[in-house]
Order: C-alpha cells, then structure tokens, then sequence
C-alpha cells in the first residue's frame, strides 16, 4: 500500500512575523514529498517511523476526546495500519524549515479523518481557516505549538497568503521567468534546527518592549511590503524590502541564525550579491536566500549548496 504524495513547503516570508499578525506567504515546493505506505519488513528508520506514528496515533485519540466538534478520525484502521507495519516514507529533510512534519499530518488527515474537507469543494475562507484549526492541533505534537500553515499548505498544494492570523486565502503567485537571471534559493547550512527552542527564544524576546517595537515597526512592516511587492510581481521594490528585511533580522534575530553565516549573512547585505533570511523558525536547516544575479550569488557563495527554488 501507499498513499498520495505530499510536499514540503516553504514559507518565502512571514516567519515568527505571523505569530505577531504579519503578512506571510507560503509556497509548495515539490523538490521534497513524502507518502504513508505500509511494509512487513522495516528498516531501523522506517521503524522509527512506525513508533512515532504510535504515538501520534494515542495523541490523536486524545485530541478527538477533548474537541470532538473540531476533528474525528477512523482510529480504528490508523491503529490496524500501523499493526500492518505503516511508516511515512519521507525525503523531505526533518529539522529544515520545509514543513517535514506539515506533510505527515496532511497525509494522516486525508486518509483517516472521516468528515474531512477536501481539495476539491469550494474552499472559502471558513473551511480554510477549519482546516488551519485541525492541522494546528495536530501538529501541535510535533513542536509544541503550530499554526498549522505548514501541513495547509502541503494538503492544499498551493500558494497560501496570510493576511492575518483569522484571514488566509489561496494566492496566486507570478509565473516563474524560464531564463530569469532572479531567483529565490535554499541554502544548506548543514546543520539541524530545532523548531521548539528558537520559538520560546522568540517569546522570551517578546517579552521585551524594544524587541516587539523593532517586531512592529521594522520586521512586520518589511516583511508585509515584501509580500505586497511579491505577489505584484514589482521586483525592484522586493528586493530593496528583502534588503532591509535581511537586515533586522541580522541585529535582531542573531540566536535564530547559526554563528557561522553571521559573516556571510553581512557580506549579502553589503556586496548587494544576495540576501539572506530565516526559512522557518532558523537555528539551523535551510536559510533562504533572494539574488538579482543567480551567477553572482553561486559565485560569492562558493563551496555552499545551493538549490534554486523560483526564478524572476
């Protein structure tokens, strides 16, 4: 058996910004899936695997006790699944920033939630932010915390834009330029991040009145400007936004961003040759990085891997 593929995500803007009610804009990216399937003889990963499916599984029953309005699964079959040997068989990388959790939950909602809401009805803006609800719960398992976005946007698979934490809505995105000489890329920092310990940093910070003025008036208003300017497709503005973007995140977000890509992080903003933000909740995994010249970009970040992920 194996089920549908789900992707990973990433969120191009709007990280720790939408916990604040930032704008924030998520995109699939199809590089990276990962599906349920079920085998009799595992691997030691796809053991693990199977464990922590177990373990999901409890939680979900839990879940459905406390809020049975807002969720019911076939228990039932998930539990004899994974009796059978299920796993989820994954390539997206865990710890990245691209959603490897997100996609789990979108696979265990599409298969064993039994009034689910599906891809093909009309998906108004209250099914939407119903789903945003159930997968946050879920997800919740994972990290703590979650708002759910990132298992969203692999159900879904398509461009998601956040107005605000109560106004979501699909987005159209501009094509992608075949030979543009733009483009948003990840770059691997080699390193895991773990998402719990760089969000409760986050709140200790915001605890802070400076740190939630800086949040206010620099990091959601750039990273608002940058969605605006995305979505318009005004690419001189975007980038003269992800600039500044790039910037408050240097000064303000330093623990988020692993010690040893502060010099390169600076060396973007002062060459103009790339800039660099947060893919996720940082601390490792990818960083995300935006150029007008992907040559000059590969040239300056000579010896790190880079993978391009839109073209301007």
């Amino acid at each position: 058996m194996k089920g549908p593929l789900f992707y990973s995500k990433i969120l191009l803007f709007g990280e720790y910004g939408i916990i604040k009610d930032s704008k924030g804009l998520s995109i699939p990216y199809n590089f990276y899936n990962g599906a349920l399937k079920v085998d009799e003889n595992l691997s030691d990963i796809s053991k693990k695997s199977n464990e922590n499916l177990r373990k999901f599984a409890a939680y979900l029953e839990e879940l459905q006790e406390n809020n049975p309005e807002l969720v019911h699964f076939d228990l039932e079959s998930l539990r004899a699944d994974i009796e059978r040997g299920m796993y989820f068989d994954s390539s997206i990388p865990q710890g990245y920033g691209v959603g490897s959790s997100g996609a789990l939950v979108a696979a265990i909602y599409d298969k064993y939630a039994t009034d689910k809401i599906t891809v093909l009805e009309n998906l108004t803006r209250d099914k939407l932010l119903k789903l945003k609800k159930i997968f946050g719960e879920m997800e919740s398992f994972f990290h703590g915390k979650s708002s759910g976005l990132d298992p969203l946007n692999s159900y879904l698979s398509i461009p998601i834009l956040i107005n605000s934490k109560e106004n979501i809505e699909p987005a159209g995105i501009p094509s992608q330029t075949e030979n543009g000489t733009g483009a948003v890329f990840l770059l691997d920092s080699g390193i895991t991040g773990e998402t719990g310990p760089m969000v409760s940093i986050f709140m200790e910070n915001m605890k802070q009145e400076p740190f939630r003025k800086m949040l206010k008036e620099q990091f959601v208003k750039h990273t608002d400007s940058c969605v605006e300017d995305f979505l318009k497709g005004d690419v001189k503005s975007l980038f003269s936004n992800v600039k500044k973007l790039s910037h408050v995140v240097l000064d303000n977000f330093k623990p988020m961003i692993p010690a040893q890509f502060h010099k390169l992080w600076k060396k973007g903003i002062e060459t103009n040759d790339y800039y660099l933000k947060l893919c996720g909740s940082g601390g490792g995994g990818y960083i995300l990085g935006f150029t007008e010249d992907i040559e000059k970009a590969r040239k300056a970040l000579k010896g790190y891997n880079l993978e391009v992920v839109y073209n301007f």
